[in-house]
């Protein structure tokens, strides 16, 4: 059996633009992208905190050190400048690979740069305290 995990998580990213006329997608600096492991294509889900909104979209390498985080396409209408959000990528894993599964995590600043690096495992035998790296 599969099960679906949090794999990668931005967290508190804010929205630097909002680009309705566009094809689609959300734009994130390449240095976010990196420290957690997500990669251009990548399906991902964004979590507005501002608003309660929640869309999946896919990802877009933005340019590194920019702090870009641009929602594009259709998208664009349920976040605005300046909104927190959490954006999220999951995998399937199968039950006998979980309690090997570490999960990535990055808290962003103010102008979409890493804060803090977090890691989670998946086991249940285990504190759900998080190792800063």
């Amino acid at each position: 059996m599969f099960r679906k995990m949090m794999r990668a998580k931005i967290h508190r990213a804010t929205v630097t633009q909002c680009v309705p006329d566009y094809v689609g997608s959300i734009t994130i600096d390449a240095n976010l992208l990196e420290a957690v492991d997500i990669r251009p294509n990548e399906a991902v889900h964004v979590l507005d905190i501002d608003n309660g909104n929640r869309f999946e979209t896919y990802v877009f390498r933005g340019e590194p050190g920019t702090g870009i985080i641009a929602v594009n396409g259709a998208a664009a209408k349920l976040v605005e400048n300046g909104h927190k959000v959490i954006i999220v990528s999951y995998g399937m894993l199968l039950e006998e690979n979980i309690d090997d599964h570490i999960s990535k995590t990055v808290i962003a600043d103010e102008h979409n740069q890493v804060q803090q690096k977090l890691t989670y495992n998946s086991l249940l035998d285990m504190p759900a305290e998080s190792l800063a790296d």
